[in-house]
C-alpha cells in the first residue's frame, strides 16, 4: 500500500493488506500489550483477505453478505487493533502505521458500499 497504486481486484488488495500488517508488525517493539494486540492484529488482517476468498466463491447471495459483512468487520477490527499497537519513537513506524489504518478504512467503506449495493 506504500506505493500508493492500489490493485482494482479486492482478492489482491486484501491479500497485499494482510501482507503489509505482518511486515509491520515485524518492526515492532516485543511489550507484553504489543504481544496481544499484534496477535489480534495479524488474524483480523488475514480474516479480511480469507473471508473475500470465502465471500468471492459463495453459494447463495445471503452467504456472500455474511461473508462480506464479516470482512467489514474484520477491517474495523484491523484498524481498532492497529490504533493500539505501540509503535515506539520511530517516525517510520507511526507513519506505516498510519497508511495500514487508512487502507483498512478504505476496505472498510468498500465492504460497506457492496453490501449496500447488493441488498
Amino acid at each position: 500500500m506504500e506505493d500508493g497504486a492500489k490493485p482494482r481486484d479486492l482478492e489482491d488488495r486484501t491479500f497485499l493488506f494482510a501482507g503489509s500488517v505482518r511486515a509491520f508488525v515485524k518492526q515492532l517493539r516485543r511489550t507484553i500489550s504489543n504481544t496481544e494486540d499484534v496477535s489480534q492484529l495479524v488474524r483480523a488482517s488475514g480474516s479480511v483477505a480469507a473471508n473475500w476468498i470465502e465471500a468471492d466463491e459463495a453459494l447463495s447471495k445471503k452467504d456472500f453478505l455474511m461473508r462480506v459483512k464479516i470482512c467489514r468487520k474484520e477491517a474495523k477490527e484491523s484498524r481498532l487493533f492497529l490504533r493500539l499497537v505501540d509503535t515506539g519513537l520511530t517516525k517510520n513506524n507511526v507513519a506505516s502505521r498510519e497508511a495500514l489504518a487508512t487502507e483498512a478504512r478504505e476496505l472498510t467503506l468498500i465492504f460497506a458500499s457492496i453490501i449496500s449495493k447488493s441488498r
